[in-house]
């Protein structure tokens, strides 16, 4: 029966179907074959999607989206601009602080590509900069969002695993930070080894200003984040406030939003919530399937059957989740496979936080692994640019981001001194 289930997933997801259809239509031929009532199906479906924290998703997407729509993350991207601009490539490294500045709000990593590639990618590409780059650090930028809080992923991981929200925040701010400024690096010597341009110092004043015009939106972040960290509220509450404080800034200081405006995202928003939660009822479905065939206890006799050394295991767990990263968006991934994986590195003596951010970075990290990297595709179509060509230009980017993925795999403090030092 389980071959069955994990065929018809497989031939789902080569026809292109989407993965909530996938995983319930594989569920769905299980379930007929193996003789369960399909009273089941509606039943995991409401468990799985019947989480608090939860509560919390479908409130930061639609504060994602009016922050796109608002003008506050234009601000973040001029504010960025001014201060990195004069550099060699400087409109590239903005492109990655402005993804560390939004910090994952929108939701996903191929949202903040949709979000700020459509902004960036033409700007990029007006000014010079090869097409392919331009489309490459965009969506290699997107992956920091995720990793530096707040992080829709990281409240996912905390819903599967009952670990705090606010621990795991904290955790991926240090491994988000070294994944940007690893991104700035390379981006810069390639701007000077390709000759991409830089404009002009901004003086203090302009500085200045800027900062003053983008406050608003930088504000929005540290509400959320401190709120959560200091107890203030909970997720779910600071998801809320981050819907009320961005459609007052939209409204009253940037002035971008309109109440006609406001209904057609709240519309975009209830469409992609909704999918997500499809998803997510899909998912918990998959898992209980596994759970009861008892392939959980398989993979991990398998993987502590090869080796029990620490270090092993996580390698062969790395390259499991690089590699599904690559075809599955980040949240199915971690819905399906995290649990799992979670007691195999819990075997072998790996902090449950400390490999949260291991299976987020590592799922983040596929989305732009060549050829199939979704977040690729989402940027060279923004870009109008084939795939091969953004898969070439990205591979600088893939080899930072396997380095602070080693970095962090090797080194558990980088994820847990945060945590530990400010909650415990």
């Amino acid at each position: 029966m389980i071959v069955a289930l994990i065929l018809v997933f497989i031939a789902c997801l080569v026809l292109r179907f989407p993965i909530a259809f996938a995983l319930g239509l594989a569920c769905l031929v299980y379930l007929l074959l193996a003789g369960f009532p399909l009273i089941v199906l509606p039943m995991k479906m409401y468990s799985g999607i019947d989480v608090f924290v939860l509560l919390s998703v479908p409130g930061f997407i639609l504060a994602g989206n009016l922050m796109n729509h608002g003008g506050l993350t234009e601000k973040i991207i001029n504010f960025c601009n001014h201060l990195l601009g004069h550099i060699r490539g400087g409109l590239a490294l903005a492109n990655i602080g402005a993804s560390m500045l939004f910090a994952g709000i929108s939701g996903t990593a191929v949202s903040d590509t949709a979000s700020i590639g459509s902004v960036m990618i033409p700007a990029m590409k007006r000014e010079g900069y090869g097409e392919g780059f331009s489309c490459a650090i965009t969506a290699a930028s997107s992956t920091v969002g995720p990793i530096i809080p707040p992080s829709v992923p990281m409240i996912i991981a905390a819903t599967l695993s009952g670990l705090s929200v606010g621990k795991l925040f904290l955790a991926g701010a240090v491994p988000g930070f070294l994944l940007g400024v690893g991104l700035m690096v390379v981006a810069y010597f390639i701007s000077v080894r390709e000759n991409y341009p830089k404009h002009p110092r901004s003086s203090l004043a302009q500085i200045a200003k800027s900062f003053v015009d983008t406050f608003w939106a930088l504000l929005m972040t540290f509400i959320i984040l401190f709120g959560i960290i200091g107890g203030v509220f909970t997720p779910t509450e600071a998801s809320i406030i981050a819907v009320v404080y961005a459609v007052l800034v939209g409204l009253l200081v940037y002035r971008k939003l309109n109440f006609r405006k406001i209904q057609v995202i709240v519309l975009d928003s209830m469409k992609t919530s909704a999918s997500l939660m499809v998803l997510i009822g899909f998912a918990n479905l998959f898992g209980w399937i596994l759970v009861t065939e008892r392939l959980p206890q398989l993979i991990s006799t398998e993987i502590l059957g090869l080796t029990t050394n620490k270090y092993l295991v996580l390698l062969l767990i790395n390259l499991l989740l690089i590699f599904v990263g690559t075809f599955m968006e980040t949240i199915a991934a971690l819905l399906i496979l995290f649990p799992i994986l979670l007691k195999v590195a819990g075997s072998v003596g790996v902090d449950p936080i400390h490999f949260a951010v291991i299976a987020v970075l590592n799922l983040i990290i596929g989305l732009t692994t060549p050829p199939v990297g979704v977040c690729l595709f989402v940027a060279s179509s923004i870009g109008k640019v084939s795939i091969g060509k953004v898969s070439k230009a990205s591979l600088p980017f893939l080899a930072v981001s396997l380095i602070v993925l080693i970095l962090v795999t090797l080194i558990p403090e980088l994820s847990l001194f945060l945590p530990q030092l400010i909650m415990d």
